[in-house]
């Protein structure tokens, strides 16, 4: 593949990593406009209901009159339709832009494929495919939930060297023990927020009263969600001091408002309750941040596509187990201090 065509869809990806976080329900896209062989325009998408890459990437140019014989490097397929904003193929054509390089096909079912097919027949040169896997990569939650209709999912706990999440704790006043360092804290406060949501069961909110929100890192706060099946939940925890947006997933219907909503579930099973209701509500991506048995509902049914572990080296000996899973094959390790993250995906095989 032509050095330069990566080179420049390399840079489409560096750009549109700078909205992480920030375009959900939207995919991170950056683009490149290049003419013999100088960049002369750039952009990224900076937020949902905001301008397009495309748009942004052609308003930086200076001299207008190069665009007609530019190539538009992007790393998504330009969007075919009116949403928030009008269709970046439209602009593209009026610009008379005569090649575009792109990454990979959007998976939109409104978009997908139709971008391309109305830049070609308006005359406009189509390259696809370049650094697909990539750009795939980079947008994977953006393509699982188009493609498996449900968030991408993030399975995330922090285990002891011999295997525990916790201590036996009897006494609801009994603080939790930290098993990582504030290293390893800041990382997972940093992943909250470039999720859509966050849950954990009845049983951690009880024991471990956590606020769920973003106190280490700077950004969106995610939807909080919590399981309260048999209304054990009391009051004053922190999970609904109504600051964030939350939900509760009840088999009862209860009143709610003020930035606390009710959700009954009914008969139905809560797992895929709860992953339609995201779907529908187009959230990107969910992190499940435990207790076990709210993990291992999601690992038995092989519906995750990350497992984010992080392993301390203290030990407890005994205590509450860690969920059931292989912690040999990592795809990648990050070191801190006292501890390390584990990141594993879910190949389905």
């Amino acid at each position: 593949m032509d050095d330069d065509r990566i080179k420049y869809m390399q840079r489409c990806l560096q750009l549109a990593k700078l909205g992480e976080g920030l375009t959900e329900s939207n995919p991170m896209v950056g683009c490149v406009i290049v003419h013999d062989g100088r960049i002369i325009g750039e952009g990224y998408h900076h937020q949902y209901g905001g301008p397009h890459a495309e748009v942004n990437a052609i308003r930086s140019v200076k001299e207008k009159n190069l665009l007609a014989g530019s190539t538009l490097y992007v790393n998504l397929e330009p969007c075919s339709h009116t949403g928030k904003t009008p269709p970046c193929s439209d602009l593209i054509i009026e610009k008379q832009i005569p090649r575009v390089v792109i990454g990979t096909m959007d998976p939109f079912p409104e978009v997908s494929g139709m971008g391309i097919e109305k830049l070609r027949k308006s005359g406009c040169g189509v390259e696809v495919g370049v650094l697909s896997n990539e750009c795939q990569e980079l947008n994977r939650r953006f393509f699982t939930f188009h493609r498996e209709k449900r968030p991408y999912i993030i399975l995330k706990w922090a285990q002891t060297a011999d295997g525990f999440i916790d201590k036996f704790r009897g006494d609801l006043d009994e603080k939790p023990l930290w098993i990582t360092d504030e290293i390893a804290r800041v990382a997972v406060h940093k992943q909250r927020a470039v999720e859509g949501a966050i849950l954990v069961g009845t049983e951690t909110a009880v024991k471990d009263n956590p606020c769920l929100t973003l106190r280490d890192w700077s950004g969106r706060q995610p939807l909080r969600i919590v399981t309260d099946m048999n209304n054990r939940l009391p009051s004053e925890l922190n999970i609904f001091d109504r600051k964030v947006k939350t939900i509760v997933l009840s088999k009862d219907i209860r009143t709610g408002g003020n930035n606390l909503h009710y959700l009954p579930v009914g008969d139905e099973d809560a797992v895929s309750f709860l992953l339609h209701y995201l779907y529908s509500e187009r959230i990107l991506s969910i992190v499940v941040e435990g207790g076990t048995y709210t993990l291992q509902q999601f690992l038995d049914r092989n519906v995750w596509d990350e497992a984010h572990v992080y392993v301390g080296k203290t030990k407890f000996h005994e205590g509450v187990e860690a969920p059931l899973f292989d912690l040999s094959r990592p795809v990648c390790r990050e070191i801190f201090p006292q501890s390390e993250l584990l990141i594993f995906r879910n190949l389905r095989e």
